[in-house]
C-alpha cells in the first residue's frame, strides 16, 4: 500500500503547475502517488498533467465530468487515493526540498492521525513571510489532542497544511463541502475529532500569494458562504466531541469562537471580497453568529485591544462604531510607525487622523455626478496632462465642475479663477470622497476608496524610458517605493490609463498588470506643443525675458536615486561658458528636486531652440516640436543596469549622443543635430501628438456611455 497520496485539484494553474509537480516528483522520498483532478480547466493545465502522467507512473489524472469547484474536486481525488495518509496540496503552491522525507519521518515516529506542517508565504512581489505554524507549534507536545493543546486551532485553517490518516476520514465520513471557504467546515471538525495530532514546524509548503486569480479575492456575494461553513463546522465539532466531551470544552469553544470572529472580520476587512453595498448586511450576519455561538460562560478571552474592540462592536451590532474603530486603528498604526518625528510633522499627522475619519463619513454620502477632482505631481499645482484635460473638459462638458487639489505651500501659484481645495483640509477629504471623476498623473493616497460609479483616470507624466512598477523588481537598487503590493493596489483603482504611443501602452500594461482600459490617444499636455504658433513662441520668450535672436538651450536632467541630493553629472556653469555669449542656458531640474524651476514646463519647451537631456522623459515631449535634441549620457551603463530601461537609448537616440564633456561642446559648436535620428524618434513616439489628445480623453471619459 502506498504511504502517501497527494491529492491535487487543478483549475487555471497553467503558469504554476509545472513548478508544483516538479517540486513533488523531485523529492528524495518516493513512496507516494499524485492523484491529480482536472476540474475541467479551460487552459493548458490538462495537457500539462497528461504530459507528466505519460512519463511518471506516480502521477494519475482524473477528469471531473464538470467543473465542481475545489472542495468537490478534492473529494473526487480522495475517492481514488490509495495511500495510508492523504495530503490535499494546492496546485499553485509547491513543496520545499526534503518536505516529504520530513513528513514521512514524523508520521512514522508519532503514528499521528493529523500532522500539521509549516509553510511560508511567497508573495507575488518577492517577499517571503513565515507562516503561523512555527510560532504556534514550537512549544507543542510531540503528540497531543485538541483538548491537550487547544492552541493548535490558531494555525491557519487550510487543508494543504495538514497530512491526514485516510482511515480517520473514512471513519468520520468527513469530506469537503461545496462553495467558497470549504476549508473551514473541514479542518476545524477534523482537529476536534483527531485523537492523535502532531506538528512539524519546518517549512514544507511554499504558499503562493497570487496577485490575481484567487477566488477569495474576487468581489461578490459568494463571500456570504463563509457563514454556512462556520455553522456547519461548529455543528460537526459538537457532534464529533460527543465521545470526547473535553475536545469541545470551554477552552476549545473559546478559541473556536475567537477564530470564527477573526476570520469573519478578516473577510469583511479585505478590500476585494464583500461588495461595498453588502458590507452592512455582512456585519449583521456576523452579529447573529456572535450572539448564537457566544461561549456559555458568558464571555470569552479577548485577544489584544484591537481585535477585542472589533469583536465587542460585532457583538453589539454597532456597525458605524466598527467602521470608525477600523479607521482609528489604521491611523494609530501609522502614528506608531511615525513616532519620534518632529512636532510639526506630528501636528500634520494629527490633522490627517481627523481628516480621514471625516473622509470615511463622507463616503457614506452619495457621489456628486458633477464633480471632477484633478491633481498633478503629488499636489504640486495645476500642471501636466490633468491640466490639459481639465481645460478641454471645461469646453466640452461645462456641466462638470473642476476642482484641483494643491498643497498648502502651493496655494499662491494656483492660477486665478481655478477652483481648488487644500490638501488635508475638510474640503479636500469631502471632494476626494464624493467626486465622480478623479484625474491624476500620479496615484491618489493609499486610503482613497474606489467608489462604485466613480471613474479614475491615470494620465501618467511621461513616456517611460526607465522601468517602472513591477518591472523594477529586477532592479532593486533604484526602487524608491518597495511596496509593490501597494503600487498594484493603487493601480487597481484606475479605470483608464492614458498613453502617448504603443511603446508606453506595452510598458504600462507590463509594469501595472491591472484591469484598466488603455487610452492610447497621445499626451494631452503635448497638444499645446503640437499646435503652437510662432506668435505664441515669441510671447513665451518675451515673458521669460529672452532677448530676440538669442539661442536658447534647455537642460533637463533626470533623477538618479543613488546620487546624493544636489549632485549633478554635468557642470552647467562650465557648459554655459562653453556655449558662447549668444546662448542662454536654461536649467530645469527633475520634479523630485527641491527646486524644479519654472512651473510650466511647456513654456520652457516652446522657448528652447535645443533640448539637452540625459534620460529624462522630456525628450519624448520635446520631440513633438521637431527641434534639435542632444543626449548627454556619461553614466549610461550605470543608469541602464541600476535603473533598468525599456530600450537602448544610445542605439535609438533622438539626436546626437555625447558621453564626455568635450564631445558635448563639440556637438553644439558644429551643430551636429542628426535630423535622421530625430525623424525616426518622432515617428516612433510622437505620431499621436497631433493636438487632439485632450479632446479624445474627454470624449471617452466624460461622454462615452460605455
Amino acid at each position: 500500500m502506498t504511504f502517501l497520496s497527494i491529492v491535487l485539484p487543478v483549475y487555471r494553474v497553467q503558469g504554476y503547475l509545472r513548478q508544483c509537480l516538479d517540486s513533488v516528483l523531485g523529492q528524495s522520498f518516493d513512496d507516494f502517488e499524485i492523484v491529480a483532478v482536472d476540474d475541467c480547466s479551460p487552459d493548458y493545465s490538462g495537457r500539462i498533467l497528461a504530459e507528466y502522467a505519460a512519463r511518471d507512473p506516480r502521477v494519475r489524472v482524473l477528469t471531473s465530468p464538470a467543473n465542481v469547484g475545489l472542495g468537490r474536486a478534492r473529494n473526487l481525488g480522495l475517492e481514488h487515493a490509495r495511500g495510508t495518509y492523504v495530503w490535499f496540496l494546492d496546485s499553485d503552491d509547491w513543496l520545499a526540498a526534503g518536505a516529504l522525507a520530513a513528513v514521512a519521518g514524523r508520521l512514522r515516529a508519532t503514528e499521528a492521525d493529523v500532522l500539521v506542517v509549516g509553510w511560508d508565504r511567497v508573495h507575488w512581489d518577492g517577499p517571503v513571510q513565515s507562516g503561523s505554524a512555527g510560532a504556534v507549534l514550537g512549544d507543542a507536545p510531540r503528540v497531543f489532542s485538541v483538548e491537550q493543546w487547544p492552541q493548535v486551532l490558531n494555525v491557519l485553517h487550510v487543508a494543504w497544511n495538514r497530512v491526514i490518516r485516510r482511515e480517520l476520514l473514512d471513519r468520520l465520513g468527513l469530506a469537503f463541502e461545496a462553495g467558497w471557504y470549504e476549508d473551514v467546515s473541514f479542518t476545524f471538525p477534523l482537529m476536534v475529532a483527531a485523537p492523535r495530532i502532531s506538528g512539524l514546524p519546518r517549512t514544507c509548503v511554499h504558499y503562493r500569494q497570487r496577485r490575481t486569480g484567487a477566488i477569495t479575492r474576487t468581489v461578490g456575494e459568494r463571500h456570504f458562504e463563509v457563514f454556512e461553513h462556520w455553522e456547519h463546522a461548529l455543528g460537526l465539532c459538537a457532534k464529533y466531541a460527543e465521545a470526547r466531551p473535553a475536545a469541545y470544552g470551554d477552552e476549545v469553544r473559546d478559541l473556536l469562537f475567537q477564530r470564527m470572529l477573526w476570520h469573519l472580520t478578516r473577510v469583511l476587512r479585505h478590500d476585494a471580497r464583500v461588495p461595498v453595498g453588502s458590507r452592512r448586511r455582512f456585519f449583521a450576519r456576523m452579529t447573529e453568529m456572535y450572539q448564537r455561538h457566544r461561549p456559555p460562560r458568558g464571555a470569552f478571552s479577548s485577544p489584544g485591544s484591537g481585535e477585542g474592540l472589533r469583536y465587542r462592536f460585532v457583538g453589539r451590532g454597532a456597525y458605524r462604531s466598527y467602521l470608525v474603530a477600523e479607521v482609528a486603528m489604521r491611523v494609530t498604526r501609522d502614528l506608531q510607525r511615525r513616532a519620534g518625528r518632529p512636532r510639526r510633522k506630528l501636528v500634520r499627522l494629527g490633522r490627517q487622523v481627523f481628516g480621514r475619519l471625516y473622509y470615511r463619513l463622507q463616503l457614506l454620502r452619495p457621489v456628486d455626478p458633477s464633480l471632477a477632482l484633478y491633481a498633478a505631481y503629488w499636489y504640486r499645482g495645476v500642471a501636466c496632462n490633468p491640466a490639459a484635460i481639465a481645460a478641454k473638459a471645461a469646453e466640452l462638458v461645462p456641466e462638470v465642475r473642476a476642482v484641483w487639489v494643491v498643497g498648502r505651500s502651493r496655494v499662491a501659484a494656483v492660477p486665478p479663477g481655478v477652483d481648488y481645495v487644500v490638501e488635508d483640509s475638510r474640503a479636500y477629504y469631502r471632494a476626494l470622497a464624493r467626486a465622480r471623476y478623479l484625474i491624476n498623473n500620479v496615484n491618489w493616497p493609499n486610503m482613497t476608496v474606489k467608489r462604485r460609479g466613480t471613474t479614475h483616470v491615470m494620465t501618467h507624466h511621461g513616456t517611460p524610458l526607465k522601468m517602472m512598477g513591477m518591472d523594477q523588481l529586477d532592479h532593486p537598487a533604484a526602487v524608491r517605493d518597495t511596496d509593490f503590493t501597494g503600487q498594484m493596489r493603487r493601480a487597481d483603482r484606475w479605470d483608464f490609463s492614458v498613453t502617448a504611443n504603443a511603446h508606453s501602452t506595452i510598458a504600462w500594461e507590463r509594469a501595472y498588470p491591472c484591469a484598466y482600459e488603455t487610452l492610447e490617444v497621445g499626451y494631452p499636455r503635448n497638444d499645446r506643443l503640437a499646435t503652437a504658433t510662432a506668435a505664441e513662441v515669441a510671447a513665451v520668450r518675451e515673458r521669460l525675458g529672452i532677448a530676440p535672436g538669442r539661442r536658447v538651450v534647455l537642460y533637463m536632467p533626470t533623477h538618479r536615486e543613488w546620487l546624493p541630493k544636489g549632485a549633478r553629472v554635468l557642470d552647467v556653469e562650465r557648459l554655459a561658458g562653453a556655449l558662447g555669449p549668444d546662448t542662454d542656458l536654461l536649467v530645469r531640474e527633475h520634479y523630485f528636486a527641491e527646486v524644479a524651476g519654472h512651473p510650466v514646463v511647456e513654456d520652457l519647451y516652446l522657448a528652447a531652440d535645443v533640448l539637452l537631456t540625459d534620460y529624462s522623459s522630456a525628450m519624448f515631449d520635446f520631440a513633438v516640436l521637431d527641434r534639435p535634441l542632444v543626449i548627454f549620457a556619461p553614466d549610461w551603463p550605470v543608469y541602464r543596469d541600476l535603473r533598468g530601461v525599456y530600450f537602448d537609448l544610445l542605439a535609438q537616440p533622438p539626436g546626437p549622443v555625447a558621453t564626455e564633456f568635450d564631445e558635448l561642446v563639440k556637438i553644439f559648436q558644429e551643430r551636429r543635430w542628426d535630423d535622421a535620428a530625430r525623424r525616426a524618434f518622432r515617428e516612433r513616439f510622437c505620431g499621436l501628438d497631433d493636438g487632439g489628445a485632450a479632446e479624445r480623453v474627454v470624449r471617452r471619459v466624460f461622454r462615452d456611455p460605455r
